[in-house]
Formats: structure tokens, C-alpha cells, sequence
């Protein structure tokens, strides 16, 4: 078995908790300090393959059709690509004059791939000069709160990006967990109790759908 590992593979990648690793980059509305960047705000920070690009174009596009519902959830967008930010400029011009939608949001020029290989958007086995369709939902604290990676052949769902940064804030704001498929309106899951005492008050309790003592569900209106 070939025992060799690309460098890439061997740097430490970030994980869910951890603190977003700062940067600086220029990007398709000027430059930015990571850490300086939407303050107050969450970041939901993507990479895609290339500009001029089919699935890229879809995805850029649904990203900046849907910026309202990101805005409505106080997230700003970020985007990446190996690419110049003269081509981002022109593909981005490209999209508006055929479609009419414009990437109203910044898009970093990562020519030296430093930020890809920070954030791991880089796996060899698909590309070792294009980064994957990586997703970061940074809260904001800037702390990584989820992470999603699509191979370069497969485009995201937006559907599944929204719901993910709405269940965090629902998460986050209520103290309560989220079950399979939840969405907007659905119960939440309280905590599980901690001491008899806990227990015995959640058995008692008549408010709850109730599975069990562990697994109870509450609305939240």
C-alpha cells in the first residue's frame, strides 16, 4: 500500500468548534481581515472549483438569489475560488448579462491558495489546484459551528444550507436540540434530564410529546 501522504493531507484541518483561522485576501469587494469581517454577524464562507464553470455558475447564482433569506438570518455570504479576481469580475459581469443576477457578495481571489489550504478545501484525490465545494457556518463569535464538503462534481443543496444555519440559531437562541429533518415551525428537543428529580418532573409533565423520559419534544410558539 503507497504509505506517501501530499502535504496538503497532512496539515491539520479545522473541525466543528474550532476558532475560524484568520486571513487576509483580497476579494471581488476589496480586501478583508477574516477576523474584522461581518462582526455581529454569522458567515457562511464557500469555495468553489472555477469561475466559467457550469455547476459553479448554479450554485454562485443560488447563493445570490437567495441572499435575503441569508440576510434576514443577520449571515453574510463569502466565497472562494482559485481563481483572479480580474476573472471573478468577469464571470461575475458574464452571469448578470445573461441571466440578470448579479454575486452581490464578496468572492476572494485565492490565487496562492492560502485560504483553501487553511480551511481544507483542497483534497487531492479530487484536485490538488481547485478547491471542493467546501461550507463553513461560522457563528458569530467566529467559531466553526458546521462544516459540509461536495465533490467538485456535485452541486449543494441551498435548501439544506439554510436549514442547518436557521437550526443553529434555533439551537443557540432556545437551548434545545434539533431532530431529523426539523425545519422552521417543527418541535424541538428539550434536554434530557440530568437527576432523578429531573426525571421525575419530565414524566409529570404534560406539556411534552413524550417518546420517552430522554427523547420529549416541545413547540416553541
Amino acid at each position: 500500500m503507497d504509505t506517501t501522504m501530499n502535504t496538503v493531507t497532512n496539515r491539520v484541518m479545522p473541525k466543528i468548534g474550532d476558532m475560524a483561522p484568520d486571513f487576509e485576501a483580497v476579494t471581488t469587494m476589496g480586501k478583508i481581515q477574516f477576523s474584522d469581517y461581518a462582526p455581529d454577524q454569522w458567515v457562511v464562507l464557500f469555495s468553489h472549483p472555477a469561475d466559467f464553470t457550469p455547476v459553479c455558475t448554479t450554485e454562485l447564482t443560488g447563493f445570490a438569489k437567495r441572499k435575503a433569506e441569508f440576510d434576514a438570518l443577520n449571515t453574510a455570504l463569502l466565497g472562494l475560488s482559485i481563481d483572479s479576481v480580474h476573472a471573478h469580475l468577469g464571470w461575475i459581469q458574464n452571469v448578470r448579462q445573461n441571466t440578470g443576477v448579479l454575486f452581490d457578495f464578496p468572492i476572494i481571489a485565492d490565487i496562492d491558495m492560502k485560504v483553501a489550504k487553511l480551511y481544507g478545501m483542497l483534497q487531492p484525490n479530487e484536485s490538488e489546484t481547485a478547491a471542493v465545494r467546501a461550507v463553513f457556518i461560522i457563528d458569530p463569535y467566529k467559531r466553526i459551528r458546521l462544516i459540509m464538503y461536495y465533490p467538485m462534481n456535485v452541486g449543494r443543496n441551498m435548501d439544506e444550507i439554510l436549514r442547518t444555519l436557521q437550526a443553529l440559531q434555533v439551537s443557540d437562541q432556545y437551548q434545545v436540540a434539533l431532530p431529523l429533518d426539523w425545519k422552521s415551525g417543527d418541535k424541538v428537543i428539550v434536554p434530557p434530564p440530568r437527576t432523578v428529580e429531573e426525571m421525575n418532573k419530565r414524566l409529570e409533565d404534560k406539556t411534552l410529546e413524550k417518546v420517552d423520559f430522554y427523547l420529549a419534544k416541545k413547540d416553541l410558539n
